[in-house]
């Protein structure tokens, strides 16, 4: 295609017609455009791309920096040129969200979609990016029936994870008609998921292989001190260094320590300051962020907000950031272009024991060093353990006797350990195929190929062994009772014949999720507690939570908090020491209606056998939020978990996600929908990124070609539009409660002529506090009968929120608009405020 002058042309432009082109045309155009943008592709590309070409699967087994994601974009090209659909899988959100936009770049933002990520965007386009579970689910609700001809499923090495690594399989097995690439730069032998793939699909499987790196490595191992390894880096030219360890506190505790080491000079450091000016660092922890930023030095675990997370990744990739210190996230697909990879140990915790990193692992991180088109070389460094490091310092100095020991059960490695782990090959990829409720729900609502016999072929499919398997089919036959004993599915027809068809409760919420091993037992439980008893909606709050994993970290804070306050009262109490200190060890973090919990969750194990070793988790964690409308950084800073505000927020956006999914609608009174609207506020605020991944959940039917389910529309639904408003009214009476005026500005719309800076807010209330000592924010302030909702029109409504003071006048409110005729779920808040005062 000529281009004109000046004018831009995206790959996307070159597609043509639809169903024009031949396979041959289709590469020859391809190629052409490799040209022009100056790409040479390398023999391993050029190679998937003719195998691409001749409708073979591809195995993409090439390293970090090959160009695994051009192959990506050939079959999207491809498919895009037949007039037919590609996914895009990956295992992460922040994946998703940097392939999609690199997407739309390459074809055009029309022809680019995602399904999960900040939001639900453009559904049918051709090219679709999302997240592993959500292709596993359109697989499984649709089978052969889902019009997906093509797939890329990235980072494949997930197919071994324990916990998610079935999602990496179903669509291998539920998509016969699929043509896949499959991609990592550390699969292993990859000889068995080939074999299994050829004789399911009737195609031929083609493996692609090439270690040769377009920027080799090179690997050294130290026996200095950590902050003497990382200076040395520094002077060698060899940043930016990312500085790996593999505890949330050891990396945020050694970020703190390496802002005193001179990492960034003056003019960087005003480089950064200017970046992050704007940046809302509103959290507890959002200051020592900062502090760090400002040093030049990045901090990057999963205990970090997602925004904070972002924002070092995208200082990162401006080159603004020279150390980052984080954990072993770095070797999840993040977008962080650094020169060296510095280990400071080769073993982790991996749930159950410490124990040395397995060889694809450490692979999976030492190959994200190197920068394709800055670097000559990359580097990978591994530090010797510490007490190895002082025993050689004690030498150096002369001193032959008192070298430290080696600390007792520590997992220890060596320069042998380091080289077998360069040396050796990825470990052979493990099947993790398995039978939840929430996969039998999907198989049971197929249209065709459904029902229980689907099931039973879905686990013959699968990748295990014969014994394997005999144990997932007596699984799924347990599975399947426990369903037809719970409610949600049941047999029409006659009872005795063969071929009696399954039906799904229709009563449940388009979006009702088992993703929970005991989501039945959260069924179960629920309609035994008494909906018209006060504490009905947080005990309905308190049984979501019991079937949740623990938040160890704050579970440990709460204990702690609680150890301290009693150890205080029973010293001012002349309690002897030995008493003192059985009763510190006899305190357990608070569990309301653990003895209901735990009786009801007897009886259901009676009735239900397949249980087995699961076991239900009494915890109050989401239910003190509540309970004591607590904000986010109080909360944090109560329990002192400023290094782990986002263990914290994924902990209460899983507590959201199962109650909005998971309690049947039936049960939700409007106590429950006001707990729903309060998590949903409270997670918004702190970081709005993760609610809108829950809230622009789909019907994977809507991404496959069927019926599309409605988009939730707040305005449809009355009882959680009032919900939702009582929810951020509170919000804000909360923060003027508090004078946090600052907080209380970003908790209203800022749409019109309307602004309500934290200095307007100031003022206006002025007047009030020259009456009255405070606001009240209690129980009783909160009530319903203080906020009224008024239509004004179609999606229109008039909101009054009456305010309490101290002597109970009465005389101030604060009036707001909700207009939702831009949208049906507007992201941020409700509220547009246009009155505050008597």
């Amino acid at each position: 295609m000529p281009e004109a002058a000046g004018e831009e042309f995206t790959l996307g432009d070159r597609v043509g017609r639809a169903g024009r082109l031949n396979a041959a045309q289709i590469l020859e155009r391809f190629l052409d455009w490799l040209e022009d943008s100056g790409i040479e592709p390398y023999a391993g590309q050029e190679e998937a791309f003719l195998e691409l070409a001749s409708d073979r699967h591809v195995i993409l087994s090439t390293p970090t920096g090959s160009g695994k994601s051009l192959v990506a974009v050939a079959l999207h090209f491809k498919a895009l040129c037949e007039g037919r659909r590609s996914w895009y899988s990956a295992p992460t959100k922040a994946l998703v969200n940097e392939k999609f936009f690199a997407l739309c770049r390459d074809f055009g933002p029309e022809s680019v979609g995602m399904l999960t990520g900040d939001a639900s965007i453009n559904p049918e386009a051709p090219i679709v990016c999302c997240t592993a579970e959500v292709l596993a689910n359109v697989a499984l609700r649709r089978g052969e029936r889902a019009e997906i001809p093509y797939v890329v499923m990235d980072e494949f090495h997930f197919y071994a994870d324990p916990q998610r690594g079935f999602a990496w399989q179903v669509p291998l097995l539920s998509l016969p008609r699929t043509l896949f690439l499959l991609m990592s730069a550390t699969l292993g032998d990859m000889s068995g998921i080939a074999r299994n793939l050829r004789r399911r699909t009737g195609r031929d499987v083609a493996w692609v292989q090439n270690e040769e790196r377009p920027v080799p490595l090179d690997y050294e191992y130290r026996e200095t001190p950590l902050h003497r390894s990382v200076e040395t880096l520094l002077e060698e030219g060899r940043a930016p260094i990312y500085v790996v360890s593999f505890t949330q506190r050891e990396s945020a505790d050694l970020a703190q320590a390496l802002t005193s080491a001179g990492v960034a000079d003056r003019p960087l450091r005003d480089r950064i300051r200017g970046e992050i000016a704007g940046f809302r660092f509103d959290t507890p922890y959002g200051r020592d962020v900062r502090r760090c930023l400002g040093f030049g030095v990045g901090l990057h675990h999963a205990g970090l907000l997602p925004k904070y997370r972002l924002l070092v990744e995208r200082l990162a990739q401006q080159g603004l950031l020279r150390v980052i210190s984080g954990t072993d996230t770095l070797g999840v697909g993040v977008n962080i272009p650094i020169r060296t990879v510095l280990f400071t140990r080769l073993a982790k915790f991996d749930g159950r024991r410490v124990s040395l990193l397995r060889v694809r692992d450490f692979k999976q991180i030492a190959g994200r060093a190197g920068r394709r088109g800055f670097d000559e070389r990359g580097s990978v460094v591994c530090q010797a353990p510490e007490h190895v490091i002082e025993a050689r310092r004690r030498r150096e100095r002369g001193r032959r006797r008192g070298s430290p020991p080696r600390p007792r059960d520590e997992v220890s490695w060596n320069r042998p350990t380091f080289e077998r782990l360069v040396e050796r090959p990825p470990e052979t990829l493990v099947s993790r195929f398995r039978v939840t409720h929430d996969v039998a729900v999907h198989v049971l609502r197929r249209e065709s190929g459904g029902g229980y016999r689907g099931l039973v072929e879905l686990i013959e499919l699968s990748h295990e062994s014969a014994p394997r398997k005999r144990r997932l089919r007596r699984e799924a036959a347990a599975v399947f009772r426990s369903l037809r004993q719970g409610g949600i599915v049941s047999l029409a027809g006659d009872a005795g014949r063969a071929g009696r068809r399954v039906l799904i409760d229709v009563e449940l919420q388009w979006d009702f999720s088992l993703m929970h091993n005991l989501s039945l037992y959260l069924l179960d439980a629920v309609a035994c507690l008494d909906r018209e008893a006060p504490d009905y909606a947080l005990d309905v709050l308190s049984l979501v939570e019991s079937i949740l994993e623990d938040p160890r970290v704050v579970l440990s804070a709460q204990v702690e908090r609680a150890r301290r306050e009693l150890l205080a009262r029973l010293k001012s109490e002349g309690v002897p020491y030995e008493e003192r200190i059985r009763q510190l060890e006899q305190v357990e973090p608070p569990r309301p209606g653990a003895e209901f919990i735990r009786e009801t969750f007897e009886i259901f194990r009676e009735r239900h056998p397949w249980v087995r070793g699961d076991e239900v988790r009494p915890k109050c964690v989401a239910r003190e939020l509540f309970s004591q409308y607590y904000r986010f950084g109080d909360y944090v800073r109560l329990y002192r978990l400023q290094r782990f505000e986002g263990v914290l927020l994924r902990y209460l956006g899983q507590v959201y996600s199962t109650l909005r999914r998971t309690v049947p609608e039936q049960a939700k009174t409007e106590a429950v929908a006001d707990v729903e609207a309060y998590l949903r506020a409270l997670i918004e605020h702190v970081d709005r990124s993760l609610v809108n991944e829950w809230e622009n959940l789909r019907d994977p039917r809507a991404a496959s070609g069927s019926s599309p389910e409605p988009v939730y529309d707040l305005a449809r639904d009355p009882r959680g539009l009032q919900a939702r408003v009582r929810a951020e009214v509170h919000r804000l009476v909360q923060a003027l409660a508090a004078r946090d005026y600052a907080d209380a500005s970003l908790l209203v719309r800022a749409d019109g002529a309307e602004s309500w800076e934290p200095e307007r807010f100031e003022a206006v209330l002025e007047p009030y506090y020259a009456d009255y000592p405070e606001l009240m924010f209690d129980e009783r302030a909160r009530h319903a009968e203080h906020t009224r909702l008024d239509s004004q029109g179609p999606r229109v409504w008039k909101v009054t929120q009456r305010l309490l003071d101290p002597e109970d006048d009465g005389f101030w409110c604060l009036r707001a608009t909700v207009d939702l005729r831009g949208g049906t779920t507007p992201e941020g808040p409700l509220l547009a405020l246009e009155y505050l005062g008597t």
